[in-house]
């Protein structure tokens, strides 16, 4: 995929300046963030009620409205239930705020056209003020790099969108099994998994159907029946190399039953298992022809149901015969000697990626000696950036040089931070100017979303934020993106069989931020919803407010401020 960024100055409809508002988009992984900047003295802001957005998809001769969960009339509560909440068009309901995510629930291929208008309150009417426009494509058919690909799921199964498409149907039958059909699943899957999903298959068939490809595999959760299937289809052609934790191997482990699927397929000697000091935890695919390895995948998604159609992940494609090498070595190593891996060349330190068709990277695999081996680099991005630091972290509860810095943000030092993360009990958002995460406990998620989702946030840590990545100054000088398997944690990087990525390149820096934006803000009505009253809902501002809600937005003390000039 490619991500573009594009900016559009305005034409005024409502008889404001021409180049008044600018728009611009960050175009993610089949999503985009559109940011906006109206730039107008404060008296001629005394009437701004927000921004409209108007999408125009592919072949389309109107424009739709992206819809609002607020509205100046609907007062939302902490008691109010889904059914409860209407969405309203923009266009009568604008977002007061200078950013928004559109995930459309479906893609298509070709120019996405967005129009964005700041409007102002004129009586008991909106009246538009100012207009831009920008296209994008969602799907980015030319990739910037043709040997590598990013894909991300969608991670939506608490949405409005799921339950108005599927009605919150069920992902998989119960008791969970390997044997079931999945043809009445499939366009559930398609939808939550994403593109994700689609690469993930992708190179799973392609060594499926040509029969001079042998495949290496890293598993940790292994529990997909789609992907178990094709792996046994793989027959001899498959080595795999299984995590063989507690918690894949007590009583109702579905991995017991694909170890033995795999082995009976492919041969016991082919199949392995172990888990280092405490995890085997890379998820990775090696594809060999005539015994050299020449296409990998890896990323934060496990080969499981829930690793791609519950929790927020990302799965890379490198289409390189150096880069697999990389894998490969890393790979027999796990195979044939897991004992002398941290002594290996493989976990030594950080190893370059190649250059042509490939974005900068390095990569480092673990476990290592030490912590350090790895976790420093990242440390000192953190340390040293910029402007800002986005990420999405499974959970923030481990110890180690990465995590101590991403706790230490959002203290002081003028570093615009937001991320998500996840504890046993809930979801944790890091915003800007906040030193404390605002929580949303499972508990309150459980009672105001209906089923089946009830019984998908039980599954404690990891279940719903399952990715692994740090972006630093994103829109920088030099923007760097750190991604993987690895939980960023000292006791992982010593302890589990792991891998972390380190990509600089602004347009893949670009997809993952926009992707940390995207899940804070899908997360964030939820949190402030719990401590929303009939005293103070959650609704729109209208024209008499005090305080107007655009004021901290020109505060130059105001990080509200920092986050307009940030991304617009």
């Amino acid at each position: 995929m490619s991500t573009q960024i594009g900016t559009v100055s305005s034409t005024p409809p409502g008889g404001g300046v021409p180049g008044n508002l600018k728009v611009k988009a960050y175009v993610g992984d089949r999503n985009v963030l559109l940011a906006f900047d109206l730039d107008v003295p404060k008296d001629q802001l005394q009437r701004f009620a927000g921004f409209a957005i108007e999408r125009k998809p592919p072949g389309a001769s109107a424009w739709e409205p992206l819809m609002n969960r607020l509205s100046f009339h609907d007062a939302l509560t902490s008691e109010t239930t889904p059914d409860q909440r209407p969405w309203r068009p923009s266009t009568e309901a604008p977002f007061q705020k200078f950013r928004w995510v559109d995930f459309p629930h479906e893609i298509k291929p070709g120019s996405y056209t967005y129009k964005v208008t700041a409007m102002q309150f004129a009586g008991a009417q909106l009246n538009p003020w100012d207009s831009a426009q920008v296209s994008v494509d969602l799907l980015a058919t030319k990739p910037a790099f043709p040997k590598f690909e990013m894909g991300f799921t969608r991670g939506y199964l608490s949405s409005q969108a799921y339950a108005d498409e599927f009605h919150n149907a069920p992902i998989r039958p119960t008791p969970k099994t390997l044997t079931y059909s999945t043809a009445s699943y499939e366009k559930q899957y398609e939808w939550l998994g994403s593109h994700a999903r689609e690469l993930v298959f992708s190179v799973l068939n392609e060594a499926v159907s040509d029969r001079s490809v042998t495949v290496d595999l890293l598993a940790y959760d292994l529990d997909e029946p789609d992907f178990v299937h094709g792996l046994v289809a793989l027959r001899g052609r498959l080595r795999a190399y299984l995590d063989n934790s507690t918690l894949h191997t007590k009583d109702g482990a579905l991995e017991i039953d694909a170890r033995a699927e795999l082995e009976a397929s492919a041969g016991a000697e082919n199949v392995r298992v172990g888990h280092f000091k405490r995890f085997a935890h890379s998820k990775v695919m090696i594809l060999k022809r005539g015994g050299k390895p020449y296409k990998v995948l890896t990323g934060s998604a496990n080969f499981s149901v829930r690793g791609l159609y519950v929790q927020a992940n990302n799965v890379l494609v490198f289409n390189d015969d150096k880069t697999a090498a990389l894998y490969e070595a890393m790979f027999e190593q796990c195979f044939s000697d897991p004992a002398g891996f941290a002594a290996s060349p493989s976990a030594s330190g950080w190893h370059d990626g190649p250059t042509g068709g490939l974005p900068s990277f390095k990569v480092a695999f673990s476990p290592h000696k030490t912590a350090g081996v790895s976790l420093d680099a990242v440390a000192a991005a953190v340390k040293s950036a910029k402007s800002s630091v986005m990420f999405a972290i499974m959970e923030l509860g481990g110890s180690g040089p990465v995590l101590d810095a991403v706790k230490a943000l959002g203290t002081g030092q003028g570093v615009f931070t937001y991320g998500v993360t996840q504890s046993l009990n809930g979801v944790n958002l890091h915003r800007p100017g906040e030193s404390k995460a605002l929580f949303t406990p499972f508990a309150y998620l459980k009672d105001q979303v209906p089923e089946p989702f009830k019984s998908e946030w039980s599954g404690g840590a990891g279940q719903v934020i399952h990715h692994k990545f740090v972006v630093v100054d994103f829109n920088g000088k030099d923007p760097v993106v750190f991604t993987g398997s690895s939980n960023l944690a000292a006791g992982g990087e010593t302890s589990n069989g792991d891998n972390l990525i380190a990509i600089r390149d602004p347009q893949v820096a670009a997809a993952y931020a926009v992707e940390a934006v995207r899940l804070v803000d899908h997360y964030h009505f939820r949190a402030v919803l719990q401590g929303a009253t009939h005293a103070s809902p959650l609704m729109l501002q209208g024209q008499q407010a005090g305080v107007k809600w655009w004021e901290p937005y020109y505060d130059n003390t105001s990080i509200k401020s920092n986050d307009r000039k940030l991304f617009a």
